[in-house]
């Protein structure tokens, strides 16, 4: 059962703070939560997720299936997705990425997609974005979360949740 819609940032960046060689309880954990299906991932976030070193870049691909959503597979509801990413496309157009000339510091489709399928499925988001000021131009995922009503983890607070200790 799904309990979390993961962002690429969720997993990469605590990858490159505690490498698999040195933290391997951790990426254990991990890789068993994505063989067990408990993350749910966009097309778009799937595709970056496979390009992580090491065993749990290996168990991303291997574990395709339990991971990503594909938009018309009658086992969840697509539809719903698809009309929740491209109403926050709309909402948020003036701070998306792509429309800014791809500027960093702000959101891109992709996290628009990450955070259309928490909304959809209502599951928290996992990444490691921080929040910006509320009266910040740009804004990350915490900040478009927050404003669609969809709970942000931060990948400390998800490890508290799942008694993950070191």
């Amino acid at each position: 059962m799904k309990s979390y819609c993961m962002d690429t940032s969720g997993l990469s960046n605590p990858l490159g703070m505690m490498p698999q060689d040195i933290h391997r309880s951790l990426w254990k954990a991990i890789s068993e939560m994505v063989v067990a299906g408990k993350f749910a991932v966009t097309a778009e976030i799937y595709d970056e997720l496979t390009h992580l070193d090491g065993d749990i870049g290996d168990c991303i691909p291997a574990n395709k299936a339990e991971m990503q959503l594909e938009v018309g597979d009658g086992a969840w509801d697509s539809a719903t997705y698809l009309g929740h990413a491209a109403r926050m496309q709309i909402d948020h157009q003036a701070v998306i990425s792509e429309n800014n000339g791809n500027r960093k510091g702000t959101v891109g489709l992709k996290d628009i997609s990450i955070i259309a399928l928490g909304s959809t499925l209502r599951l928290p988001v996992v990444s490691m974005e921080s929040t910006l000021p509320p009266q910040a131009r740009w804004k990350r995922i915490p900040n478009i979360c927050a404003i669609e009503g969809v709970e942000h983890v931060a990948f400390n607070d998800f490890l508290r949740r799942e008694r993950i200790v070191l």
